[in-house]
């Protein structure tokens, strides 16, 4: 097994990748952020009980993040016309203009990254990975 090996050069890919996220989106942007423009982006509206499962955090925790990007004017809150107990959340102009450089930020890490590997070695990474993630979905296993 190369399991603790695997380990040990994930880490280091994901402390390099959140370095590089967190020094080049900041002051106006957090990578948890970014993930939730590109959702919005995907999606137009969302409601913030929909973002836990994409974060990964607590519903609190996600009410707090809403609070920083409406306060940074990266999205917009709405109560729902018919049902004032639901809250839509919106991505805003500057949530656009911000999402395009994150993805940017986000895609020339990983060209970097991936720029030692021959394209072939790239296409069976990614091959590899998608494989790592289907095995390790709990639906993959119920299916």
């Amino acid at each position: 097994m190369h399991s603790s090996e695997f380990s040990k050069i994930w880490h280091k890919l994901l402390k390099d990748y959140k370095l590089h996220m967190d020094s080049k989106l900041a002051p106006t942007l957090t990578d948890a952020q970014l993930t939730v423009l590109e959702l919005l982006q995907e999606r137009d509206v969302m409601k913030p009980s929909d973002l836990a499962p994409h974060l990964a955090t607590s519903p609190a925790a996600v009410t707090m993040l809403l609070d920083r990007m409406e306060k940074h004017e990266l999205i917009s809150r709405d109560r729902d016309d018919a049902d004032r107990r639901i809250v839509w959340i919106s991505i805003t102009e500057t949530g656009k203009k911000e999402t395009e450089r994150g993805l940017k930020i986000r895609s020339d890490f990983f060209a970097e990254a991936l720029d030692p590997i021959s394209s072939h070695n790239q296409q069976l990474l990614l091959y590899l990975m998608g494989k790592m993630v289907v095995t390790s979905t709990p639906e993959a296993a119920t299916s």
